[in-house]
Parts: C-alpha cells; sequence; structure tokens
C-alpha cells in the first residue's frame, strides 16, 4: 500500500520542461540538460495523460486535388533582391522573421518593403515597438519610403497592435521587433520566452486567418543566433538572416528556411544614406581594379546560395623579426589558411616559416568554402615570389594536405559567371565538366601544376 502511495505521488508530482527543445526534468534547473539554453526550464503538470474528445471540425476534408491553390499565389515586393531570395514574393498568410545584427539595415530594408508594397489595393502597416513614429518618419523622408497607403503605429502592447490591424486591414504587417512586444495577458517581461511565444503565436494566428503577409524582426545573440526561445523559428514560415558587415556597404539576405521557396538562395543588398538598393551583379564590390598586375592577387569563384560570385582574394608575404611569425586573415576560415600554408611549404617549396603572411578579401565579403583554397595558394606564392598572377585567371578548387586539388560543387556554373564577366583562363581541378565556350581551362591535378598559373598558359 505504501509503495503504490510513493509511486502516485511521484506520477502527480510537477515536472518542469524545456521551452526550446522539451527535456523534462523533475526539478528545476537554470539551464536546460539537453539544448544547453538558460532560462527556459517552465513548471509543467506532471499528471498521467488526458484522453481528448474529438471536437467540431472548421472545415470538412476535401481531396488535395480540389483545393484552390489561388489563394496562396505569391506577391512580389518590387525588391528584387528579396523576391529572388523568398522565391517570387509573400504568399499571403505567410510569416517571415529577418533577423539580423543591430545597425545592419533590417528597419531601412522593410521600410523600404512595405513602401512599395503599399498601393492603392494593397494597405501596408509598420508597427515600431524601438523607436518613436517620429524616428521612423525621418528615416523614410531620408530614404524615399513615403506612401500614403503606408501606415505607421508606435505600439509596444500586442492588444493595440490587433486593434490596429482591425483598424487599418493590411495585406502586409511588419512589427519590429517581437522581442520588444508585450502581452498583457501573460506573466514576464518583453523579451522573455513567455512574452515572445505569446506575441509570435498571436501574429501568425491573425496573419493565417486574414491573410496577411506577416515580417517580424528578431534580435540575435552574441554568436549570431536569433534570441528567443528556438520554438519561434519553428513557429513561422521563413526564417532570413540579415548579414553585412558595418564597415561596407554590402549587405546580404539568406534564407535558411523557406515553406514556399528555395531555402539556400541569397540576395544582395548596397546600404547607404540614400536607403537600400537591390545589386543584380555585386561583383564589382569584391574586385579590385590595378593599372597592372600586382603580386599576391588571385581570383576566385564562391558561391552564395544558388549565386556564383567572383571574388578577390589577396595576401602579404613580408619578412619577420619574431620567432614566431605572425599570421592574420581578414574575411576567410584562419584555420583554412593556416592548413593552405602548411601545404605550400611541405609541398609545392615555398618557404613561408620565417615570413609573416597577411590574407584578406576584397569588399568586406566572407569566404570560408574550400573552392577558396587554390585562390588563396596563388595569392600566397604569388606574393612570396613576387610574381603576378596571369591576368584575367582564375582559380577553383580545394587543396589536400596531400598537396592535391579537389573537385568542388558547381564548377561549370563558376566557369560560366566568369566567362560572363571576361575572364579568359582558369585553373580547375581535373575532370571539370563541361567547359564553356571563351575559356582556356587548365587542369591541375596537384598545387605544383596549379603554381605554374603564375606564368602565362598556353
Amino acid at each position: 500500500m505504501g509503495s503504490s502511495t510513493s509511486r502516485a505521488s511521484r506520477r502527480d508530482r510537477p515536472a518542469f520542461r524545456c521551452t526550446e527543445c522539451g527535456w523534462q526534468s523533475q526539478r528545476w534547473v537554470g539551464r536546460c540538460g539537453e539544448c544547453q539554453a538558460w532560462g527556459t526550464i517552465e513548471e509543467t503538470a506532471g499528471s498521467s495523460p488526458r484522453t481528448v474528445r474529438a471536437g467540431m471540425v472548421s472545415a470538412p476534408a476535401v481531396p488535395i486535388a480540389t483545393v484552390d491553390a489561388a489563394a496562396a499565389a505569391l506577391r512580389p515586393t518590387d525588391v528584387d533582391e528579396l523576391d529572388r531570395v523568398l522565391g517570387g514574393g509573400f504568399v499571403p498568410g505567410a510569416v517571415a522573421l529577418l533577423a539580423g545584427e543591430p545597425g545592419v539595415g533590417k528597419s531601412t530594408l522593410l521600410l523600404e518593403v512595405a513602401a512599395r508594397w503599399a498601393t492603392d489595393e494593397n494597405r501596408a502597416l509598420y508597427v515600431t515597438a524601438e523607436e518613436s513614429a517620429a524616428q521612423v518618419r525621418l528615416r523614410a523622408g531620408r530614404t524615399g519610403a513615403l506612401s500614403e497607403h503606408l501606415f505607421l503605429a508606435a505600439e509596444i502592447d500586442l492588444g493595440a497592435i490587433l486593434a490596429h490591424i482591425d483598424e487599418i486591414k493590411p495585406t502586409l504587417l511588419v512589427v519590429d521587433s517581437v522581442q520588444t512586444v508585450s502581452s498583457t495577458e501573460v506573466d514576464g517581461t518583453a523579451g522573455g520566452v513567455t512574452q515572445v511565444r505569446e506575441v509570435a503565436a498571436a501574429l501568425i494566428r491573425v496573419a493565417k486567418e486574414r491573410g496577411i503577409a506577416t515580417v517580424v524582426v528578431g534580435h540575435v545573440t552574441k554568436d549570431g543566433s536569433i534570441a528567443g526561445p528556438r520554438l519561434l523559428e519553428h513557429l513561422v514560415d521563413i526564417v532570413l538572416y540579415f548579414e553585412g558587415d558595418r564597415h561596407s556597404p554590402l549587405r546580404m539576405v539568406r534564407a535558411v528556411k523557406n515553406r514556399f521557396g528555395p531555402s539556400d538562395e541569397v540576395g544582395c543588398f548596397d546600404l547607404s544614406d540614400a536607403g537600400i538598393m537591390s545589386l543584380a551583379d555585386p561583383t564589382s564590390l569584391f574586385l579590385s581594379r590595378h593599372a597592372s598586375p600586382v603580386p599576391g592577387s588571385s581570383i576566385t569563384v564562391t558561391v552564395e546560395g544558388r549565386r556564383p560570385l567572383l571574388t578577390e582574394v589577396q595576401a602579404l608575404v613580408a619578412g619577420s623579426t619574431m620567432a614566431t611569425p605572425r599570421r592574420a586573415t581578414s574575411g576567410l576560415d584562419s584555420s583554412r589558411v593556416a592548413m593552405v600554408l602548411a601545404v605550400l611549404e611541405r609541398r609545392a617549396g615555398v618557404r613561408l616559416i620565417d615570413r609573416e603572411v597577411y590574407s584578406a578579401t576584397v569588399g568586406g565579403v566572407r569566404v570560408t568554402e574550400p573552392a577558396a583554397d587554390l585562390a588563396i595558394a596563388l595569392a600566397v606564392a604569388s606574393s612570396a615570389t613576387n610574381t603576378p598572377v596571369f591576368p584575367r585567371l582564375i582559380a577553383i578548387g580545394e587543396v589536400g594536405l596531400a598537396g592535391e586539388i579537389r573537385r568542388v560543387s558547381g564548377v561549370e556554373r563558376r566557369l560560366a559567371e566568369a566567362v560572363r564577366l571576361g575572364y579568359t583562363h582558369a585553373v580547375v581541378p581535373p575532370e571539370p565538366g563541361l567547359i564553356p565556350d571563351g575559356i582556356i581551362v587548365r587542369e591541375a591535378p596537384d598545387l605544383a601544376v596549379a603554381l605554374r598559373a603564375l606564368r602565362p598558359l598556353q
């Protein structure tokens, strides 16, 4: 009798559950034992599962082929690069989460989108919970994002935002940002797990019921991930990251989740005092112009999403008086650069052990894919020997520890982009596939063969 009572009391004892991943514990802890998130453990009832009765249906189930898909037709935003990322535009009722570091230009981009969306047939509502209406108006006047059908509201209360939606009846809603809006119906401060979950759920419910395309802005943590409960990313239809170096005008919107289009596409923008503009061909930002060939410069073709981009890699090799010569990188993966330097010295005979090596990309772009290894090797060897790389040449390939040049994906697409921009020579791994007209290709099985590109190709 006593043991059964003890088992019943343990079963009915309150349990604690992580709101991020669902991990459970019999006692409260500050950090989740599964996903390692802080402050996400909440108390839940530990009683046995309840039986759910069948209820009323909202609409009868019908054969999927008879469902009218016209209601989910894409509507372009008239911002070309954003439409590229979204797959053509917003679907009515779709909810997108746009995240990025402070000052990267999220509000400027969304204000431009809202202004272009607003027409006689489509109203747009921009809700700012971080700035005053006058501050947003000043930015809109500076960037030209003004429209009589674009409505602006400065609210931090969820109920007030829902009232504005009832009154204006927009087809596009922008909330900047979801972490600063709170509801009086639940406990907790704005930005907390409970508040963010409640606010997001309410906005998503309204968007789905009324067919409102909705964009909510999200803050990011120090490591670049979206702040707040992970559940937020699961609830929305689209997750976009807005990236960029504050010292460069280049901004990129990257889709990491998209239920209505590609999830590996990237859009490029140019941010200036006059606003933000789409960059259909951003290659000019990643290349520098030289009157004559300069040692230490090499061109490669990277792929961002589905888009090939020509990128210049620069290197400077200098003498050193220190016991441990310095290695510095900017825009490149330091571990991959260190590996390429070791292979250059061991497999290709380029002496670097007592010399400092500085390497960087042009235009503030960050290159991490292995396809840039060969361009890094050519740039370093070019600077070390003071021999310019052959003009109008691109280098594509991953460098292995044995000095071999490995194949990378999309070589044909990269070569086609190089030809379009006027490049006539290329060094690539063996078996590059279909070679477009207008370019001379040298297949390099190893680094020693590839370094011959420092001399004119025949």
